[in-house]
């Protein structure tokens, strides 16, 4: 095809990001890295550059072997490119909610609060609080 392509473009197209403009944004976000430099979202990609793009705590990390505008199948995207990220972290045995007998009604502050720490929701709730009131 030709010889550049616009990043957010390129990244919707081989199916890294769901829509255009989720891609752009990332790229305005600086969630978008090309050689290791932030890009603007009308960065000129070129075949052999290494992109990399964060998204819900993964990074992906992808060399470009094929240039195109249009967003295509899954197969297809996947020969656009060679990824070369790290393996997804293992999922986590979550706790299951706490599970009360029917007809107890509504969990008390206690209960809950019992759950959110047995769940390790405990520091993060502390944290959020620390923080202070948004808005």
């Amino acid at each position: 095809m030709s010889e550049s392509v616009r990043v957010d473009v390129w990244i919707w197209s081989v199916r890294l990001v769901k829509t255009r403009s989720l891609a752009a944004a990332a790229c305005r976000g600086g969630h978008v890295r090309v050689n290791g430099e932030r890009v603007k979202p009308a960065h000129a990609l070129k075949t052999g550059d290494e992109v990399r793009v964060r998204q819900e705590g993964r990074e992906r990390v992808v060399v470009v072997k094929q240039l195109i505008r249009k967003r295509v199948g899954a197969p297809v995207a996947v020969e656009c490119y060679v990824d070369n990220s790290p393996p997804p972290p293992p999922r986590e045995a979550v706790a299951p909610a706490g599970i009360r007998d029917r007809g107890a009604g509504r969990p008390t502050k206690r209960d809950r609060r019992e759950m959110e720490r047995l769940r390790g929701l405990e520091a993060s709730r502390r944290a959020a609080s620390a923080a202070g009131p948004q808005g």
